[in-house]
């Protein structure tokens, strides 16, 4: 997640976990520092005494992808380094016409999110396979499956809709997610659920990528709201929502029957609806939508914030752009308000 200029307080630039969300990456106005995110700890820091405005991590591995950022960057904004930490120094660099939005990484591609394009390229030897149109993208929204299915999800060539790429299928796909432009884009680990928000912020919709199906709508709120991130737990049986309100919601996602998708197996897992969920038919999509199974509260000072699923059971972690961390549990049988287990500064 870049930074917006306001928010680039205390040198944060930018806040990213990695791919299963074991580490997350710190962009600053000196360098980088890369987390272990549960328990909190520092895994190593490089200081360039100039500003890094994008970092992605590939796992755990040495290899990272460097945007400069910042009032001093260390690389011009339109260039993407591939940097090789045991070798402390950059081994390759992909240079573009216009400011790099967002990189992905995966074991073996590179994807270079751009305003209205988006670039992907094989890693061994950095050789372009494929390219995307996209709308107005100055959030870098992309969405890249790590797993051995290779899915890129980035908005479409018209407001509130996804292009998805199937590259083992050989086939793509165009949601019309929302009405509105998008905020979020996010894939699960492995590329068989999508989760989107646009601007509106009330509603989060996941999809199946493979043929567009809609499988559930979960409702955030009434009231308009900016998205920060979505993130879905590995096995895909929740998944966690930030926003500017600061709340957190974790829903429960149930089993899904892909004959009839809309169809939920409530006695299977915790999902809550409104009460008139049974007339939905004839009631505003207000009363059906899903409602967050258990939450917590971010304090005001944190601004904008990350969330994903650590890794003991029933766990969020929240890295926020103030330098807060915290670690919260929630029980997955009665849900409701979550418990806090660790709160720390990380910078």
């Amino acid at each position: 997640m870049a930074l917006k200029p306001a928010d680039s307080v205390n040198e944060l630039l930018h806040v990213g976990f990695n791919q299963d969300h074991g580490c997350f990456a710190c962009g600053t106005e000196k360098g980088f520092c890369i987390f272990n995110c549960d328990p909190l700890k520092e895994r190593f820091r490089r200081d360039f005494d100039a500003g890094i405005g994008i970092v992605e991590m590939l796992f755990r591995c040495n290899i990272l992808a460097l945007v400069g950022g910042g009032k001093n960057p260390k690389y011009p904004p339109n260039k993407v380094m591939i940097w090789d930490d045991y070798q402390n120094k950059c081994i390759a660099e992909l240079e573009f016409r216009s400011p790099v939005r967002a990189v992905k990484l995966r074991r073996d591609r590179i994807v270079v999110v751009l305003d209205t394009k988006v670039y992907v390229y094989n890693f061994v030897d950095l050789a372009l396979i494929h390219q995307v149109e996209t709308y107005a993208n100055p959030r870098g929204l992309c969405a890249l499956s790590p797993s051995s299915n290779t899915v890129l999800a980035v908005p479409g060539t018209k407001p509130g809709t996804v292009h998805v790429e199937l590259y083992d299928l050989k086939t793509t796909q165009t949601i019309a997610a929302h009405n509105n432009s998008l905020t979020q884009v996010v894939l699960n680990l492995e590329g068989t659920r999508l989760a989107t928000a646009s601007e509106k912020g009330t509603l989060i919709r996941i999809f199946n990528p493979k043929n567009g199906d809609q499988l559930r709508e979960l409702r955030r709120g009434a009231d308009k709201a900016e998205i920060y991130s979505l993130s879905f737990n590995q096995a895909s049986t929740w998944l966690c929502v930030s926003s500017d309100k600061g709340t957190v919601h974790i829903y429960g996602l149930a089993a899904i029957d892909e004959n009839n998708p809309m169809t939920t197996h409530t006695d299977e897992w915790k999902v809550k609806q409104s009460s008139f969920s049974f007339m939905k038919e004839i009631l505003p999509g207000y009363f059906s939508s899903e409602w967050s199974f258990a939450q917590f509260h971010l304090p005001e000072t944190a601004g904008h914030s990350i969330v994903a699923f650590g890794n003991e059971k029933n766990c969020v972690i929240a890295v926020c752009y103030d330098g807060s961390y915290f670690k919260y549990s929630f029980d997955p049988q009665k849900g409701g308000e979550c418990k806090l287990e660790a709160s720390a500064k990380f910078k």
